[in-house]
């Protein structure tokens, strides 16, 4: 009987119960919890380098009542969903042409495949010579890192889609227009939607980085500011604050696909 359990579970593309899938993340999650719990207060690390989680929460509760963490965590949400906001609004229209369009993939291609792979951290001196320390600069870094990556995969979503499907929408009589908003566009979009749920915790790792080099307030402020004292404890709260806001917008993209593209939820 276990074994006929586990091949069901295992199959490839096979829907498992909820409360099965409830219950492995549950149990994942406890398991690095207990491990932690092991490391930390069994003495095997330093609390120097491995804090408890009681002082993980404290530091957490510290950070409320003195409003640090409030301050901090709206910046970096502000900082990161502006930046986000404007690349993506570039970034959807351009890469959709860019995938569909051979004349657009001729203009756009070369310099998004130049841009992408530059250092985004190797161009935050320049950043602050250009827009200066301010929210600027950590939203151009955040729209630099993002915009280039986003046209990369939106514009490979609008190339896989099935050409027979925009031919037999000119059989039956639909003009360019049509087939573009009504056919090519709807098929995009949980693609469209996948990419910015992905590229989102890129942005992340953009914004931690412009806040190491110039910030005074933000997450990755917080967490560079608390490893100058050696507070392991809100370093950690930095990065489970960041972790737990990935895992809310994650969610979030998860419900707004489901919600807005019901065509697109298998089963």
């Amino acid at each position: 009987m276990p074994r006929s359990y586990f091949e069901a579970y295992a199959a490839p593309k096979k829907e498992i119960p909820r409360s099965v899938y409830l219950t492995v993340s549950a149990t994942v999650a406890i398991s690095i919890l207990l491990m932690w719990c092991v490391l930390s207060y069994g003495g095997f690390v330093r609390s120097d380098f491995l804090p408890t989680p009681v002082e993980v929460l404290y530091a957490g509760l510290d950070g409320i009542q003195d409003g640090s963490l409030a301050v901090n965590t709206a910046a970096s949400v502000g900082e990161i969903m502006s930046g986000f906001i404007i690349a993506s609004i570039l970034a959807v229209p351009l890469g959709i042409l860019m995938g569909s369009f051979k004349i657009a993939e001729a203009a756009i291609e070369p310099v998004t495949n130049f841009i992408r792979y530059l250092p985004v951290s190797a161009l935050i001196p320049l950043l602050i010579l250009w827009v200066g320390i301010g929210i600027e600069e950590k939203v151009t870094v955040i729209f630099i890192g993002t915009l280039f990556q986003q046209l990369i995969l939106v514009a490979d979503v609008s190339r896989n889609v099935p050409s027979d499907l925009l031919d037999v929408s000119y059989t039956l009589g639909a003009n360019r227009r049509t087939v573009v908003t009504r056919v090519l566009i709807p098929a995009t979009l949980p693609g469209v939607v996948d990419t910015l749920r992905v590229t989102l915790g890129w942005a992340w790792t953009y914004l931690v980085i412009a806040e190491f080099v110039a910030a005074n307030k933000g997450l990755g402020y917080f967490i560079l500011n608390s490893e100058r004292g050696l507070f392991t404890d809100r370093i950690f709260l930095g990065i489970a604050v960041i972790g737990l806001l990935g895992l809310i917008t994650d969610q979030l993209f998860k419900l707004l696909r489901d919600w807005l593209l019901p065509w697109a939820t298998e089963g």
